[in-house]
């Protein structure tokens, strides 16, 4: 049966400029980071894929190194672009990255030209596309020169590889100055995607997400749910036992679950449930609370998830008292997540 997206789908999503750009993005935008590799089928990834579409998820967010195993995500979203997604091509947002290990060897992995060049053109041949939306650099590199770095991402900007471009992961010194050498080359740097979340607040520690605001970059906050700690699944009376922390290569650490965590997470299910909201719709409340940001970056693994995070389209405001109460819930229980350069 051929894919027919729904009339209604941009009734009741809302959407953000990016900066001072004329570019709208939905407030919940689908990443494909950990959910769509090699175990993932076609059907089960498209139910999830079309669902967020038919609800006006106009952004999908991948990298080169999305699976597992790396490229998968790509080659996936790629088979889904061709045989359904087609005909839509124009009210989609697709972004990739490169800047984390790809490939062996010197040219496969941080901020070098020959890496994002080559990551870039493979991206697109995965995904069968002729350009992508934003290409990111996925993270800084202190031992390659910025100039090269953002070069890079402006030569593929002039070819037309990608209509916009974006640093990922950037501390406040280095979003300033990549902003700085992009403006020079005639290029603006259209969006920043870091982690940001009510247990992460390096954005705000450093102020990249003041350095942001000034220059007029968007914010792609991924990771709102703190890689899952805020999504109802974990509290003090059920313990960890059958959750994702046990699987292998989780990316979640037993160690960001310490009792104090913990007990965070028990305060503000309280919040939630006052809120008359799930844990996940409040997470996402409260990262959207900010001006700066543009777009909360979602992944989920089934249909269910994706509706319990649409959800918080309901009810995206937070009053005074419950944003202080959030304070008092969280103090002594933040993460350091701040990257490393």
């Amino acid at each position: 049966m051929t894919y027919r997206a729904h009339s209604a789908r941009y009734d009741t999503m809302q959407y953000r400029y990016s900066g001072k750009s004329g570019l709208k993005l939905p407030v919940i935008s689908l990443g494909l980071w950990q959910n769509f590799g090699g175990t993932r089928d076609y059907p089960s990834a498209f139910e999830i894929l079309s669902y967020a579409f038919d609800a006006g998820i106009t952004h999908f967010d991948l990298a080169n190194n999305y699976g597992p195993p790396p490229g998968a995500a790509e080659e996936l979203f790629g088979d889904v672009m061709a045989r359904d997604f087609r005909p839509y091509r124009d009210e989609m947002i697709i972004s990739s990255k490169a800047g984390w290990g790809m490939w062996p060897g010197p040219y496969g992995d941080l901020g070098s030209r020959k890496y994002l060049i080559a990551s870039a053109d493979q991206s697109l041949k995965r995904m069968g596309l002729e350009y992508v939306d934003i290409f990111y650099s996925h993270r800084f590199d202190p031992e390659t020169p910025l100039e090269e770095t953002m070069g890079a991402l402006a030569q593929l900007h002039r070819q037309g590889k990608a209509l916009y471009v974006g640093i990922s992961s950037y501390p406040e010194k280095q979003t300033r100055e990549a902003y700085r050498i992009l403006g020079e080359m005639g290029v603006p740097c259209l969006i920043h995607q870091p982690s940001y979340s009510i247990l992460n607040r390096w954005i705000e520690d450093d102020d990249t997400i003041g350095a942001c605001g000034d220059l007029g970059i968007g914010i792609m906050a991924f990771s709102p749910l703190a890689q899952g700690i805020l999504s109802g699944k974990y509290n003090h009376k059920d313990g960890l036992s059958g959750t994702r922390v046990e699987e292998k290569n989780s990316s979640l650490r037993r160690s960001e679950l310490a009792p104090n965590v913990l007990a965070a997470v028990d305060k503000l299910g309280d919040i939630a449930k006052a809120r008359g909201q799930t844990m996940v719709q409040l997470a996402l409340a409260w990262v959207l609370r900010r001006k700066e940001v543009t777009s909360a970056l979602i992944g989920v693994r089934t249909l269910e998830q994706l509706k319990d995070n649409l959800g918080a389209l309901s009810n995206l405001s937070l009053s005074e008292s419950e944003v202080k109460a959030i304070e008092v819930a969280t103090k002594g229980a933040l993460l350091d997540h701040r990257p490393r350069v």
